[in-house]
């Protein structure tokens, strides 16, 4: 008999007894009585504080358990593009209950090809919201879809290292195609990055489709590179890769809030100031309604709205660290909250913001994604080559002729917005035409180098 044998039947039993113990201890995450399947572009730590504070809400409710699952598949449009192929693939239903983010163009494209699904909540809940806000809808008349939270979009910078390297203060959009700002901007990719989309739309609406288009090839010769998701930007802020960043409101003062705002600072930029909804809405066939429904009444009560605006040291407020600093669609709760309110008050903005138009931006957003990506993006080498030969360009005319070479775009938006409407969906045209885009960019961006010569 081995001296080993008597330990060994001791690490058996001790090995059972720890599983058998696990398994009691985990009943509400391994055999929650109920489940809830989100689809989320959102952050960790809002996903981690608005699941949380929902499984306690909802027992105390119901008297039931429940486990949320997020499902993470990327950014904004990379969430669209997997929903849309799913209801393609499954058209009753694709095992998901809610989609929670993402900005309203989305769900007004997910509504219009009815895959959302109709909830009104009580009418105690929609006497403390608000339907519109400055011309833009905060929650859909037919209750498919509602704002979850609020947003704006602008322009954060590293304070310290602008005034180091003696850069200009930059305040309008308009300021971001200034040649001097060459390798200074981060920016993030539209075909992946919901808000970055937003951003380049807000432009396009607020300049017009020539002009705006013209700023953003130069804002993309000034971008150092441009990543996948939005949330890499703030963070290459603070570390100085970058000393100006296009950001959602919110990835903006989460840094403001860790490093301070005397080193970095955040501008809505007042020729395009834009307020939209940050919505959530139940999926058609969704397996879990019932649910669903009660997390839709979660999140626009006010408990859970306090969670975007406190302090996380505030007893209200999030636990997660530097908190979500984010609005709340829920006006009153500003006053209510006062001084413990950590965010502006998009409610009692000054003058008058931007007036969005969802319906246009929905309708565009797959094209004008094609077109930056293409004329912006994938020619980006080219493009900042001969930003660089235009920057060392000192003659007038021949500057002037090399930026209008630059800036030139091959379709006109009324161009864009029949195809939008009509061909875009067909995968051969919509191939031809960023092959003809591919070349154009090529063409146009070697005439401008040899303009500025």
């Amino acid at each position: 008999m081995s001296y080993l044998e008597p330990l060994g039947r001791c690490s058996t039993h001790l090995v059972t007894w720890g599983i058998v113990l696990c398994l009691l201890a985990l009943p509400t995450v391994l055999f929650a009585q109920d489940e809830l399947i989100i689809i989320s572009p959102h952050p960790e730590g809002i996903e981690t504080e608005f699941g949380n504070n929902f499984e306690k809400w909802y027992e105390k409710q119901t008297g039931r358990t429940v486990k949320t699952d997020w499902r993470d598949v990327g950014g904004t449009s990379s969430n669209y593009r997997f929903i849309e192929s799913e209801f393609k693939r499954v058209p009753d239903g694709i095992g998901i209950d809610i989609f929670f983010g993402g900005g309203t163009d989305n769900y007004l494209r997910l509504s219009n090809n009815g895959w959302l699904n109709t909830y009104k909540l009580s009418e105690t809940q929609l006497a403390q919201l608000t339907q519109s806000f400055q011309g833009i809808p905060l929650y859909d008349a037919e209750y498919q879809w509602y704002g979850a939270a609020l947003s704006s979009f602008g322009i954060m910078h590293n304070e310290e290292l602008r005034e180091m390297l003696s850069l200009p203060k930059v305040k309008t959009w308009r300021d971001l195609g200034d040649v001097a700002l060459l390798g200074k901007i981060g920016a993030a990719d539209p075909r992946e990055s919901g808000s970055a989309h937003m951003v380049y739309e807000i432009i396009l609406q607020t300049l017009g489709w020539e002009e705006g288009f013209a700023l953003l090839t130069k804002l993309g010769g000034n971008v150092r590179g441009f990543s996948a998701g939005a949330n890499a930007i703030p963070t290459d802020v603070v570390a100085g890769q970058v000393i100006y960043g296009l950001a959602i409101d919110f990835y903006a003062y989460g840094q403001i809030a860790v490093v301070g705002a005397d080193k970095i600072q955040y501008v809505v930029p007042a020729d395009g100031a834009v307020v939209t909804a940050d919505p959530i809405a139940i999926l058609k066939g969704a397996p879990n309604l019932s649910v669903a429904q009660k997390f839709l009444e979660f999140v626009l009560s006010e408990d859970a709205q306090k969670l975007w605006m406190l302090r996380d040291t505030d007893s209200e407020g999030p636990k997660w660290k530097g908190g979500l600093n984010r609005a709340s669609v829920l006006p009153a709760l500003y006053d209510k909250l006062g001084e413990r309110c950590i965010v502006p008050n998009p409610f009692a903005m000054e003058g008058t913001p931007f007036q969005y138009n969802s319906d246009k931006g929905g309708t565009r957003w797959n094209i004008v994604n094609d077109l930056f990506g293409v004329l912006i993006i994938d020619s980006h080498k080219d493009l900042v080559n001969a930003w660089k030969a235009i920057r060392k360009c000192k003659d007038p005319a021949k500057r002037d002729a090399a930026i209008a070479a630059l800036t030139k775009m091959p379709i006109t938006e009324e161009e864009a917005m029949n195809l939008a409407r009509s061909d875009w969906k067909d995968p051969t045209v919509r191939n031809e035409k960023i092959k003809d885009w591919g070349q154009f960019a090529k063409e146009k961006f070697k005439e401008a180098r040899d303009l500025a010569k």
